[in-house]
């Protein structure tokens, strides 16, 4: 085929038709680390391993500068040269050569101290922290608009889950009708093989722990509160108020059994620790206030939910996040929750969101939080309406069932279906209440009445039930 124009002039063409299109210089963004650890090393190395291609395809040069740690002559997973290393945090904070902190130093008290400090220098801060933001992202949000510049934290929630930006950018046109989420691999991993039938609890967390995938003191992942932090942050995003951390209502997993994990698959349900974010039933909604906003449920517990779920075979250390919105209908969000290269991956993709903002000259584009929902308030916890799964050990004598029924009769709680299994021995046998909708009030109030019947062995086991409406 014959060439109709010379290549010279093509190119003359080019850059008369197209200004601009031509590549100029690339521009450097330089960053600080705060944290050599498992996620800061593993940032490091991702930045090392994949630096040279996010700069193809964003077009900035990432360079890190300093990366501050809290013991020099730590032995480190990640090797990370000397002349990078240093002791003194507040010398990354603070230089004026740094263009971008990064904070993944965990902890609360200090990581405050290091992000107040990086943003009043007018510099954007990337942070893994959902404990720092559960307790401080209103305050640090308000420094990062002050300053003129911007707060990133996709990885304080889901791990490599995209869900900040999902809710922050993907589903901005939707409102948010609900949301529910695995958020804590520890848990899941644990009630995962249960449900296989490893009935002792304390067994398979011994083995978690062996596996890595729970701390030595569990408390803060079987307690429900690592679920908590990023269950506030999510609600605080989906509808435009800062959650309190304190008004989170948190259960954790540990009175959990071997039974009701058989009981529920009788049922056809599985038991999942869920973080839930939603208006509650119309059956006891609180009154909207002038504004039209009705009170939110954000809580974390564990939760009977039905078998053919799409949450339900979320398995082992995944997380998810399950939103139903208005518009686009019901999304699902899935992933590695925790670990080193899922939570890199996540920081990455925030450095990549500050560097392409530094690139066109603005920090704050799309902006950390906005609190466009400023009446917006969180719904007790006493006033929420669910179903409920009630085990109970009882002395198997006439009138004993009439007895329960007329407590939860006088409370207005209706009982759907009743299993008394057979072949159990001894003193007492174990009795499965499936209960229609009521109040967490009136429900507690039944079941203290029910504990104190002479009948009635050990405290009663409550889980709630998500039909997911």
């Amino acid at each position: 085929m014959p060439r109709l124009f010379p290549s010279f002039f093509r190119l003359e063409l080019s850059r008369k038709s197209f200004p601009g299109t031509l590549p100029g210089p690339m521009r450097k963004v330089t960053l600080g680390l705060i944290g050599g650890g498992t996620v800061g090393g593993g940032v490091y190395q991702a930045i090392k391993r994949n630096g040279s291609l996010m700069a193809s395809r964003l077009g900035v040069k990432l360079h890190i500068a300093k990366v501050a740690v809290r013991k020099l002559k730590k032995a480190r997973a990640v090797h990370i040269p000397k002349p990078l290393l240093t002791s003194n945090w507040s010398e990354v904070a603070t230089d004026p050569k740094i263009d971008l902190v990064v904070e993944l130093m965990g902890g609360v008290k200090t990581a405050r101290q290091v992000v107040r400090l990086a943003l009043e220098n007018g510099k954007s801060v990337i942070t893994a922290n959902k404990a720092l933001l559960a307790a401080h992202g209103e305050e640090l949000f308000t420094i990062a608009e002050q300053n003129g510049v911007n707060l990133y934290y996709e990885a304080s929630v889901g791990g490599g889950i995209p869900i900040i930006k999902v809710l922050r950018e993907a589903l901005i046109g939707n409102r948010i009708k609900s949301l529910h989420g695995i958020m804590n691999g520890t848990c899941n991993y644990i009630l995962t093989r249960m449900c296989q039938g490893e009935s002792n609890f304390d067994a398979v967390l011994s083995d978690a722990q062996k596996l890595g995938y729970a701390e030595a003191d569990p408390t803060l992942d079987i307690g429900g509160f690592d679920a908590a932090h990023k269950t506030g942050i999510l609600a605080s995003l989906a509808y435009g108020f800062w959650v309190n951390e304190k008004d989170v209502y948190v259960e954790g997993i540990e009175g959990i059994t071997g039974m009701d994990i058989q009981f529920a698959a009788q049922l056809g349900y599985t038991i999942k620790l869920l973080g839930v974010v939603k208006q509650p039933a119309p059956v006891n909604r609180p009154k909207k206030k002038a504004n039209g906003f009705a009170p939110i449920q954000t809580a974390v517990y564990p939760a009977l939910i039905p078998k053919d779920h799409v949450l339900a075979n979320i398995n082992d250390v995944f997380n998810a996040v399950f939103v139903r919105s208005d518009i686009v209908g019901d999304t699902l969000y899935c992933g590695h929750g925790a670990g080193q290269d899922a939570t890199a991956s996540a920081v990455l993709s925030d450095i990549a969101d500050a560097a392409l903002d530094l690139k066109i000259g603005t920090q704050n584009r799309i902006p950390a939080f906005v609190p466009h929902e400023r009446d917006g308030a969180v719904c007790p916890m006493d006033d929420i309406v669910s179903q409920y799964y009630v085990r109970l050990s009882v002395i198997d004598k006439p009138g004993v069932f009439a007895r329960i029924a007329k407590i939860l009769a006088d409370a207005k709680i209706g009982i759907s279906s009743i299993i008394q299994p057979e072949g159990h021995e001894g003193n007492s046998v174990p009795v499965i209440l499936m209960l229609h909708d009521a109040p967490n009030r009136e429900m507690q109030a039944a079941l203290k009445k029910i504990a104190k019947l002479p009948a009635v062995k050990g405290k009663p086991a409550m889980i709630r039930v998500e039909q997911f409406d």
